[in-house]
């Protein structure tokens, strides 16, 4: 403990100072039991902060034998100042599905990355991923020789390739889940293990899956395929519940927000005059909902969730293309397919992602995510050209800013020339 050496970090001491948990004060706890490359990694970040530059060097490519990805190699530029952080690798650990773990489970991980590493992780952070943050290289290889024969887990994604599945808890504890999110994650995790550990894609990929709209893995903001869990009957409406709500017998949003007294519960206010497309109506004491309007808002159902509940025909919609402001600026996912069943072995699905990354590694451009590639290419040519299917409203992002439509010669019967003339003739006569 003598021989610790601490830095001088003002700014690090200062991120200390505002109203929530920091980081700061966790790396000095640590480094004050005796592990001095906390310390170390403060100094640097504190040099970063002075120079306005950081402070890590690529220095090359590092891993295990035999996969592409789940270790991003970090090297100081200044080891001679930082000895204890010369090499700082992360792995990045494929999670359990949900990320469902046990005490017990945990302080074994831990322990071992006390013995092979900093000690210090993240816990599904932005990438979604245990993170097992600082080793040295010669340690690499011991530990995922820990990971597989001591835990069987294995490495997540990093790179260009396809990035760890993520799912949200799905029908394990969820009354909402339309879909088994934790066996499709499952699946897709162990078709595509090529993918994940031998980068080969232009950029990285990302699958995201939520059991029911609400998408509590914000899969339709983050990912580049998003499946989420729907329904194609009718939202189930038990009519009593719904006059116990409005009598104020049960409690709205499920009793949440409980400590402040809301009024009494005004089902037009709070939910009927909140449907985006209007399809909900109070015909007497009955509830009415025309279900060929709902566009799957979850919000009736989640503020009344005894009286209605997702329809018993599930299955899935699919959406392409989100991804974070890099390039082109942030995008949501685009919808693709409206209505999937998503039953094992999920051979409609994976006939699909096929035609997507052919596709995209035929045609994308070195780090170009998938869904800037559609924005390059365009939705129609993906929809109608790349996966054969009709287009319907629903494919519609936005209104079409371009006011000039544009045919293919054999779309047009006598050829785009000649239609022209016919439109002038019945038109502009």
């Amino acid at each position: 403990m003598a021989d610790l050496k601490k830095h001088d970090t003002p700014m690090m001491d200062d991120l200390k100072s505002g109203p929530w948990p920091s980081f700061v004060d966790d790396l000095e706890t640590r480094g004050n039991g005796g592990v001095q490359c906390c310390y170390d990694l403060l100094g640097q970040m504190e040099l970063s902060y002075v120079h306005k530059e950081t402070h890590w060097k690529h220095g090359g490519i590092v891993g295990v034998f035999g996969y592409g990805g789940g270790v991003i190699g970090r090297y100081s530029d200044a080891p001679e100042q930082f000895p204890t952080i010369a090499h700082f690798h992360t792995l990045r650990i494929n999670q359990p599905a949900s990320k469902f773990y046990n005490s017990k489970f945990l302080r074994k991980m831990c322990d071992m990355w006390d013995h092979r590493g900093s000690g210090v992780t993240n816990f599904h952070g932005s990438t979604g991923d245990m993170i097992l943050i600082g080793t040295s290289t010669d340690e690499l290889e011991p530990t995922f020789y820990d990971l597989s024969h001591q835990f069987d887990m294995d490495l997540g994604g990093s790179g260009s390739n396809l990035r760890t599945p993520a799912c949200c808890m799905g029908k394990a504890r969820c009354e909402y889940s339309c879909l088994d999110t934790q066996a499709i994650c499952y699946d897709l995790t162990m078709t595509f293990q090529d993918e994940l550990h031998r980068p080969a894609f232009p950029y990285k990929f990302k699958f995201k899956i939520s059991g029911c709209p609400n998408d509590c893995v914000a899969a339709i903001a983050r990912s580049c395929c998003s499946i989420i869990g729907t329904w194609r009957d009718n939202i189930r409406i038990d009519q009593k519940a719904v006059q116990a709500y409005i009598g104020g017998e049960l409690k709205p949003n499920a009793g949440a927000f409980s400590d402040r007294d809301w009024g009494a519960f005004d089902i037009k206010k709070e939910v009927i005059d909140l449907c985006p497309t209007g399809c909900m109506v109070m015909d007497g004491n009955e509830l009415k909902i025309d279900d060929r309007e709902c566009v799957r808002c979850m919000h009736c159902i989640n503020v009344m969730p005894n009286a209605l509940r997702p329809g018993v025909d599930c299955g899935a919609t699919i959406l392409n293309g989100a991804k974070a402001p890099i390039l082109e600026g942030a995008q949501m996912s685009t919808l693709i397919i409206p209505f999937i069943k998503m039953e094992e072995p999920y051979e409609e699905f994976k006939d699909f992602v096929d035609l997507m990354w052919d596709w995209w590694m035929e045609e994308g451009k070195n780090r170009e995510r998938f869904g800037e590639l559609i924005q390059r290419q365009g939705l129609a040519h993906y929809i109608i050209d790349i996966l054969g299917r009709e287009p319907i409203p629903q494919h519609v992002r936005e209104p079409r800013s371009n006011p000039y439509p544009f045919w293919k010669e054999e779309e047009v019967p006598g050829g785009w020339k000649r239609s022209l003339e016919d439109f002038r003739a019945r038109h502009l006569a």
